[in-house]
């Protein structure tokens, strides 16, 4: 399945188009794997060994780094009474035979399932570990954990596609699962021509051969439409009982929501709040609750991490869709329009945008990035916060009457929102940020900002120190420091503190 594209209802799409030509024909079935393919298996259970469900019976080459683990099917425990030698098969082929009081059953490389009901695990985990994007307002600012939940509300424009985009190339997850959902054919066929150009940062291959796309557009039957998450979620729950960390990128949950109003309709079902059936919320709250981080009965540990986009119509963030899935979410990456007229990508609101597993997080924050990751990040919230507030007092009376400590508030924000919160993915050293180096941009900026402060207590004016120039070589830092340079922000910093004490000097004379 790796690398392939599907319909809704896990048809390949290229396999349909020599079947049918470029419109689907009525009632066309095909298999969603080539059953006719051979695949090099490798046994890993032995003759008389005792398996239980998902025991791993044997793996496979699904792509040059990837290897497939062939699962046993059957939720019974049973002894090995047949394991095939290493070799080729296709598959259908009968690769082990197991018995349980006397009953026997095969098992083919093929696994069937139910995609409305979740796949069973042994165990269910607290989160603990982020899932990294290498995008700054996400990982330092609205961190999602590996097996979390997120969505991405946003009007028309605002960059939901092109932030789901980026994740899926720059996270930390093994598989990608990109369900296109109701979108627009040119839309998807952006997403179909542009993945298969994109490079794995990890492998150096085509990002394809660790991503599934499902396209289904808003031409395609609408009943496959609203098939279409749970087809993702049910491929993705099967990786996970591999061991895998898988990432879903959701593209839109508006429109699957939408396919359910009309399949409702249809029905002649009662509708409820703007014609969407009053079952809504339920079926969001089964999408969404099939994320997390598990054990399965195999003793591995692999999560589904889920990522919606949600399209508001007009940017209306009170509409049914995006308050009822606001509900089961965990992080809300609330995309705003002005930003993104503004150029400003992300265009992550940070007014709006929160995320509820810093407390969770935070552990692993201290041990694997700084033990005052977490206070760091606070007092930049609050930075932010504080500069609201005054733009608020600015819009009425404007910034003149300002104290300097407000002002050097406003000055420093402004370096947060273009030197921090804004990334390009258009430049090979900003477009992926790791963690480590997204910590040290945070406290270069707040050590610009609590040295300039010391001076403005001291009565320096606040467009002396704006003179030096600090902030706007903050700002140009992202772009001239590569990842692998972080040593470079100890020599800005050490540039602040000589810049300020010299000022300092010069008006001592003047205290």
């Amino acid at each position: 399945m790796i690398g392939n594209v599907f319909d809704g209802i896990e048809r390949p799409l290229s396999k349909l188009q020599e079947y049918s030509g470029d419109f689907l024909k009525k009632g066309c079935n095909i298999d969603a794997i080539d059953l006719e393919k051979k695949w090099h298996f490798i046994p890993s259970v032995n003759l008389g060994e005792k398996i239980s469900r998902n025991t791993i019976v044997g793996t496979v080459k699904e792509s040059e780094f990837f290897d497939h683990k062939i699962m046993n099917p059957n939720h019974i425990e049973a002894e090995v009474i047949y394991i095939a030698p290493e070799g080729e098969y296709t598959a259908k082929d009968t690769i082990a035979k197991i018995r349980d009081n006397e009953k026997e059953y095969n098992i083919t490389m093929v696994q069937k399932w139910p995609v409305r009901i979740q796949r069973p695990y042994k165990e269910r985990l607290t989160v603990r570990e982020p899932l990294i994007t290498g995008q700054r307002v996400i990982d330092t600012m609205f961190p999602i954990a590996k097996g979390g939940t997120a969505m991405i509300p946003g009007g028309f424009g605002t960059g939901k596609t092109m932030l789901q985009h980026q994740m899926a190339k720059w996270s930390d997850a093994d598989i990608i699962v990109y369900i296109g959902c109701g979108e627009r054919g040119n839309e998807m066929t952006e997403v179909l021509e542009e993945f298969p150009k994109l490079i794995d940062p990890k492998t150096n291959r085509p990002l394809m051969e660790r991503t599934i796309l499902i396209a289904n557009t808003s031409n395609m039957p609408v009943a496959a439409r609203e098939t279409s998450i749970y087809t993702g979620i049910t491929i993705a729950e099967y990786y996970r009982d591999m061991g895998y960390h898988v990432a879903i990128m959701a593209d839109s949950t508006s429109r699957w929501a939408e396919a359910l109003r009309e399949i409702s309709g249809r029905l002649e079902e009662m509708p409820a709040e703007e014609g969407y059936p009053s079952y809504l919320p339920s079926r969001l709250s089964q999408v969404y609750g099939r994320a997390g981080i598990t054990k399965s009965y195999n003793g591995n540990i692999g999560s589904v991490s889920i990522i919606g986009a949600v399209s508001p119509q007009g940017s209306d963030f009170s509409e049914p869709v995006t308050q009822n899935t606001k509900r089961f979410v965990h992080v809300f990456w609330g995309l705003d329009r002005e930003l993104a007229y503004a150029r400003h990508y992300p265009s992550v609101n940070w007014k709006i945008s929160y995320s509820e597993y810093i407390d969770t997080l935070q552990d692993w924050y201290e041990k694997n990035v700084d033990e005052h990751f977490v206070d760091d990040r606070l007092e930049i919230v609050k930075l932010l916060q504080e500069e609201n507030e005054l733009q608020e007092i600015a819009k009425v009376v404007g910034q003149d009457v300002l104290s300097d400590m407000k002002k050097l508030v406003l000055e420093t924000c402004k370096s947060i929102r273009l030197g921090f919160l804004q990334q390009s993915a258009l430049s090979d050293i900003d477009t992926y940020v790791p963690l480590k180096k997204q910590y040290r941009m945070l406290k270069s900026i707040l050590n610009l900002y609590t040295e300039s402060a010391k001076l403005v207590e001291k009565g320096i004016p606040i467009s002396k120190i704006k003179a030096l120039g600090l902030f706007e070589a903050y700002i140009k830092l992202k772009f001239n420091v590569k990842n692998e340079e972080i040593f470079k922000f100890d020599e800005f910093d050490q540039n602040v503190l000589e810049k300020l004490k010299q000022l300092d000097e010069e008006y001592k004379d003047y205290m």
